[in-house]
């Protein structure tokens, strides 16, 4: 790992698949989902449909598991040319509130690498979601007391990451963002001349995935969350 020429002030960490479990438990809903539509079409097919009316809602619902039970709802009447029964659209958001709630996982070292950085670096959260949501996660996660500024962003892009710094107070070049997405999480912070680390998840949703290789000086990728502690102490 190449060090760091210039050590930020402030580290920012994505939430899901980051911090904590998310992915695999919306693709455990998406699985049940299908199930239920079995009658109208083939799992893989359904959740196909599903995963195109999540695309098409983000600018109405942004992310988060409230839009993402809509889209459900919306995709099962769409599939079944608004055949479905009422018993199946009330089980559909069932699904809803038993993803909203999911116990909090923690991903491994997430709380002794906070500990580590603490007091070296301001900290903050910067993910995508619904608000209340995230916040719930955040507050049951027990990390809410290593952070300095928590952010819940309707978008990830460089225009939004501008506006954290401008609230910080910080140049781009005194800012690292560490998430588990290329798309939402290193390359709009590369763009704007921030440090950008990816830590991978196995689980990547379809709509964050990127092909091409990275290659930057401020771009750093990790296996775990516990190599940050070598790259910034």
């Amino acid at each position: 790992m190449n060090p760091l020429t210039h050590k930020p002030t402030v580290v920012a960490f994505d939430a899901d698949d980051t911090l904590f479990v998310n992915e695999p438990y919306f693709r455990e809903t998406e699985e049940a989902f299908a199930a239920l539509l079995e009658d109208y079409l083939p799992r893989h097919t359904s959740a196909k449909e599903l995963f195109a009316t999540e695309i098409k809602n983000l600018t109405l619902y942004g992310y988060g598991i409230k839009g993402f039970t809509l889209s459900m709802v919306e995709t099962a009447l769409q599939i079944s040319n608004h055949t479905i029964n009422s018993k199946t659209i009330s089980k559909i958001l069932d699904l809803g509130k038993e993803l909203l709630a999911k116990p909090i996982e923690l991903l491994p070292a997430v709380e002794e690498t906070l500990q580590a950085l603490q007091g070296h670096y301001t900290l903050i959260v910067a993910t995508k979601g619904d608000l209340l949501d995230q916040q719930r996660k955040l507050a049951k996660s027990g990390l809410e007391k290593y952070f300095h500024h928590i952010e819940v962003m309707s978008e990830k892009q460089v225009s939004d990451y501008h506006k954290i710094l401008r609230r910080l107070q910080v140049e781009p070049a005194q800012f690292m963002m560490i998430g588990n997405s290329l798309k939402s999480d290193v390359l709009p912070l590369l763009e704007m001349g921030a440090y950008g680390v990816h830590i991978p998840f196995h689980i990547t949703w379809e709509h964050e995935k990127v092909e091409h290789q990275i290659e930057h000086e401020k771009f750093y990728q990790l296996k775990d969350i516990s190599e940050v502690k070598n790259l910034l102490l």
